[in-house]
């Protein structure tokens, strides 16, 4: 015993002749017994801690070391620190000896993990927390054998962090920074903002969710959108509970309301009064008047509805039946068409009646040889057929109208113009209204009563006088003058200097050439916005006493529909000064609640089967990125 004691010391005097380099970071905070060099001392409680053995051979930290993790958990973190800095020297030490190129230095790089501070350890966590938002995954995708098969060959060096990590910790962060991002963009010089909202309740877990996306023009007229909430809704959806969570919304993004423009909103009562106890201007939604307006004229009549339940029936046959949908995919195939679905509608949007009706009449010829080999539950005689195919050729033109306001870039400049041009196609005489005449005239009289207060709306009017696409071409008389002198008088108002000349040297401001239309044989709903401007292209006269930059802007031609306004307004700002920043504000406004309506697609998205057991909070945070990372700038590549 005396031998192995002596031993010991000896052994324990050369390693204090050693460097701290040298030695394991524990013993910054232990000594080694003086009484017996077997046991450590350690420096806080002076508590005596077996070295591992009683021969030296046999000596080690690890019991030193669960004695700082156990009883001194500060001191331990110390400890991990100094080991960590230690690693990196001593790693960055090795590669700085070893020659570049070197077997050692490919092999040290190769299989050496990286810290948790190390540049692209982070950049690859962040693009992993991305991803998850974006792409729709469970967090568990993190843990799939395929996907950590992908990061080994893509990353070796990569630490992938767990599941957890990624919840609690990568999407939090990335959240925050999103959200730090739109505070800049909010408070760099915004006036006027935008905004739509809505309602989504999820099937899956009962959960109501209310949003509210902001879109504004920067001041080089370029359209920002964001989503700034997806909040959980719980409770009664009451016009007051409503308004108290956008005073909420408006609180926590430092929006004053005299910032807000307008809100996009359905045309339901509760929305209707929050918006008027919230105290900011809100108009309805121009797709839900479309809906409203073809229900009213098309889809109540008893024909069509008896026609249409018939439809939904044959749709939902084949839906449900597998055997069905394959006998019809060998009739479709031997008879020379492509294979196609019929497509089931949702009767809270007429668009996906008349998809189901223009898919039906396609498969007309599939279906009436499948009815006579297999038969169906139900059958469209040839009367129903027949209305059918009328019903689909009148409401062609809506279709279009919905899809062209429902674009990102529609704003609430296309609302008066589409519906002029709407009303002069019902106006038109066709060889295809023989037996829909009565049904013709309905739907005119109903897009008249639905949209009626368009035309004395302000921000409709001035939206659309300030659009280069549309300008006043699209007015009566009355309208054209009521329009000019509130641009002039809302000139006056944004700026002191309005009624300065214009720049006349701009090089970007030349003024638009004159477009010839020439009359359309058709009678497209399109054609009718061409043959609208063509007329009042060729009268427009300078009537009024208009200031200088609206009599400039408004006597110029307009440009092409295809052509962005802001675009034009990029190119043509310096020429009109005093009108740019009211086109700033008026062609902020949306004409849908579309965008809302989106987010609520992706939160089905979100919210899935998958995903089931997702906290509300988590998925705000998720709806949160997944449409607002497009704002951060675009990163560079991270360095190894």
């Amino acid at each position: 015993m005396k031998q192995v004691l002596k031993a010991a010391k000896q052994l324990n005097n050369r390693k204090l002749q050693f460097s701290r380099a040298e030695m394991s970071c524990v013993w910054s905070f232990f000594k080694v017994s003086e009484e017996d060099p077997r046991y450590a001392v350690c420096n806080d409680c002076e508590g005596r801690v077996m070295r591992g053995g009683v021969r030296v051979k046999s000596f080690n930290t690890t019991n030193l070391i669960t004695h700082l993790k156990n009883k001194h958990p500060e001191a331990f973190k110390e400890y991990e620190k100094l080991t960590n800095a230690k690693q990196r020297k001593k790693s960055d030490a090795t590669m700085a000896a070893a020659p570049v190129g070197s077997p050692i230095e490919q092999v040290l790089e190769k299989t050496k993990k990286f810290h948790k501070d190390h540049q692209k350890q982070k950049a690859l966590t962040v693009a992993i927390a991305k991803m998850i938002a974006v792409d729709d995954q469970p967090f568990s995708v993190v843990e799939d054998e395929g996907f950590s098969e992908v990061l080994e060959v893509a990353e070796p060096r990569y630490n992938k962090p767990s599941r957890r990590y990624f919840a609690d910790v990568a999407l939090p962060a990335l959240h925050d920074i999103v959200a730090t991002h739109i505070h800049k963009l909010l408070d760099s010089n915004v006036n006027d903002i935008s905004f739509t909202t809505d309602i989504w309740s999820s099937d899956l877990n009962q959960t109501s969710m209310l949003s509210l996306t902001a879109q504004w023009i920067d001041k080089n007229f370029e359209m920002k959108r964001a989503v700034l909430h997806a909040q959980e809704f719980p409770g009664s959806h009451t016009g007051t509970a409503i308004a108290s969570a956008f005073d909420s919304m408006f609180k926590e993004w430092r929006i004053r309301k005299e910032n807000v423009h307008v809100v996009l909103r359905d045309n339901t009562r509760n929305m209707v009064k929050a918006m008027e106890e919230c105290g900011v201007k809100s108009l309805g939604c121009m797709a839900h008047l479309g809906q409203l307006a073809v229900h009213d004229a098309v889809l109540s009549q008893r024909s069509v509805v008896d026609s249409l339940a018939i439809a939904r029936k044959i749709v939902g046959h084949f839906k449900s039946s597998p055997l069905g949908t394959s006998r019809l995919r060998d009739i479709q195939r031997e008879i020379g068409m492509k294979t196609k679905m019929l497509q089931q509608d949702v009767p809270t949007r007429w668009n996906s009646t008349f998809m189901m009706m223009t898919t039906l009449l396609e498969q007309k010829r599939a279906l009436v040889m499948y009815e006579a080999y297999h038969g169906l539950p139900v059958s469209l005689n040839v009367n129903q057929w027949s209305l059918i195919e009328k019903m689909t050729t009148l409401l062609a033109p809506f279709e279009e109208l919905t899809r062209e306001i429902s674009s990102h870039t529609a704003t609430a400049a296309d609302v008066i113009p589409s519906v002029v041009a709407l009303k002069r196609f019902l106006n038109k005489t066709a060889e295809t209204d023989s037996g829909v005449k009565t049904t013709k005239s309905a739907l005119l009289e109903a897009v008249n009563k639905r949209f009626e207060t368009s035309f004395s709306e302000q921000l409709y009017y001035l939206a659309t006088i300030l659009d280069p696409r549309y300008k006043d071409r699209y007015f009566d008389a009355d309208l054209k003058l009521v329009a000019k002198n509130k641009l002039e008088k809302e000139v006056d108002k944004m700026t002191p200097s309005a009624t300065a000349e214009p720049t006349p040297d701009a090089e970007e401001g030349e003024p638009q050439e004159k477009r010839m239309c020439t009359p359309s044989e058709g009678h497209s709903f399109l054609d009718m916005f061409d043959e609208i401007l063509e007329e009042k292209e060729q009268d427009e006269q300078a009537t009024g006493p208009t200031s200088v930059q609206v009599h400039g802007y408004l006597t110029e031609p307009t440009i092409p529909r295809n052509v962005s306004p802001l675009q034009y307004w990029q190119s043509n700002m310096t020429r009109f000064p005093a009108l740019a920043p009211v086109a700033r504000k008026y062609l902020s406004a949306p004409c849908t609640s579309v965008d809302s309506e989106r987010l609520f697609s992706a939160a089905s998205n979100v919210v899935s089967e998958k995903r089931n057991r997702i906290g509300t909070e988590r998925a705000e945070m998720l709806l949160f990125v997944k449409h607002n990372i497009r704002l951060l700038p675009k990163p560079g590549k991270a360095k190894s």
